[in-house]
């Protein structure tokens, strides 16, 4: 893959939950600048860790039963998914460094 791909409320279930491999979902919007400035980060970690995490981005404004059900209240949210289930979170606009830690914690 590579880089963040699109999901919605329709198909976060399938690319989500029942993802066999660790998935990084990129809560955001449009209207959303925090979100635009973290957007490089997410592509840039995508594609370093190609193969061990897949990620995606959920337009929270379009899809805002998915956001409801993982009670995302400010955006950017970054929730980290591992066997279906949540097991970190990141609010904000964060360093890539910061990112990437978290990212090998919960890779372990």
């Amino acid at each position: 893959m590579g880089h963040p791909v699109a999901v919605t409320d329709q198909d976060f279930e399938t690319q989500v939950l029942k993802a066999t491999m660790p998935v990084l979902v990129d809560f955001w919007a449009e209207w959303c600048a925090p979100c635009k400035m973290i957007a490089p980060m997410v592509e840039d970690l995508a594609i370093e860790y190609d193969g061990k995490v897949n990620f995606v981005k959920l337009d929270v404004a379009a899809n805002p039963e998915t956001s409801v059900k993982f009670g995302i209240r400010s955006i950017p949210t970054l929730l980290l998914f591992k066997n279906g289930k949540p097991v970190d979170q990141v609010v904000g606009a964060v360093p890539k460094a910061v990112l990437k830690k978290r990212l090998e914690n919960a890779l372990k």
